[in-house]
């Protein structure tokens, strides 16, 4: 950490000095690191810091080492230091992200310093899922999209996920599904075209959840791909990242009630006034169109993927069949 980031953090935090206690992970191709920082002389225990360097040379793990993929992921931390400064504060208990405390970008780097989720009684990452932890991130994925329904997404992706079609045209170009690559663009305006839209997190999957050692309360983190669209490219997303597919068909209609049960409620409580009956229907009918758009990512990106199995081929199958009656 150079002298000008040590000093902001000392201000922001009341500190009168810091130290790294731990690097928690580097940043997706070499971009950076975060790490927990340890304060001395202040009222916080400690913060979590994201250091954005932009390399000199790409080193993407699966070789998409081009200017596309670099100015995606410049862009991405753009959009999340916008959502940290502009949204993040509207997000209640209900929806949980860390407060952050410093938002600063200089010279090809980003520096953000944020409220660390451990201290703060969500210090659990899981593997694995209970009915408990999957309703509570269910949960938190309708008041999120609850408090940005029908919100345009000013200084966010104009659409939101890292697997939106615009955003990846290599990974479609060696699609070898040609069924699917055929439909891309169609599933994808549906998708973007339906009545009701919200801004999404955009990389909703089990990783990027904090728990509460009971499993009842969860914040998010990472939001370099929120954006605007349907809520159930999140929820889909959710899903694939934490049950097996067997899982994923038997409780398919259990999480989807409970989701939307959830998401009336929210909206209840907010008095948004919406056909909330016309929004169920129409998002519903969209939750097998926003699973096929993220295997059509992945079978682009990565055809011996785990996720690509045989409830993501037949809901696949089905969609692609529909969009031709």
């Amino acid at each position: 950490m150079n002298q000008h980031f040590k000093d902001i953090t000392l201000k922001a935090t009341g500190a009168i000095d810091l130290h790294i206690t731990e690097e928690i992970q580097s940043l997706w191709s070499g971009y950076g690191s975060i790490v927990r920082i340890g304060l001395k002389g202040s009222t916080i225990e400690g913060v979590v810091a994201k250091h954005v360097k932009m390399p000199q040379q790409n080193k993407h793990p699966r070789g998409w080492n081009t200017d596309v993929s670099h100015l995606r992921k410049v862009k991405s931390y753009q959009v999340e230091t916008s959502f940290y400064k502009n949204y993040a504060g509207r997000c209640t208990a209900n929806c949980r992200v860390p407060r952050p405390y410093i938002i600063e970008a200089r010279h090809q780097e980003i520096f953000m310093v944020m409220e660390d989720m451990d201290a703060s009684g969500f210090e659990e990452r899981l593997s694995s899922v209970s009915w408990q932890e999957i309703k509570t991130c269910l949960s938190w994925l309708a008041h999120f999209h609850a408090t940005f329904l029908n919100e345009k997404p000013v200084g966010l992706w104009n659409i939101g996920t890292y697997w939106h079609l615009d955003t990846r045209p290599e990974e479609l170009a060696v699609l070898e599904d040609k069924a699917l690559k055929q439909a891309a663009s169609q599933i994808d305006q549906k998708l973007n075209e339906t009545q009701y839209l919200t801004i999404v997190h955009g990389d909703a999957k089990l990783a990027n959840f904090c728990f509460s050692a009971d499993g009842k309360h969860v914040a998010a983190v990472d939001f370099q791909y929120v954006g605007g669209g349907c809520g159930m490219k999140d929820v889909a997303y959710f899903i694939g990242s934490c049950l097996h597919e067997e899982e994923c068909e038997t409780y398919e209609q259990r999480i989807l009630d409970y989701y939307f049960k959830t998401l009336k409620s929210a909206i209840q409580s907010r008095r948004l006034e919406l056909n909330y009956e016309e929004l169920e229907k129409q998002w519903r009918a969209l939750y097998p169109l926003a699973w096929t758009d993220f295997h059509r990512f992945l079978k682009g990106w990565s055809p011996g993927h785990w996720k690509i199995n045989s409830y993501s081929e037949r809901i696949t199958r089905q969609v692609l069949t529909a969009l031709k009656s």
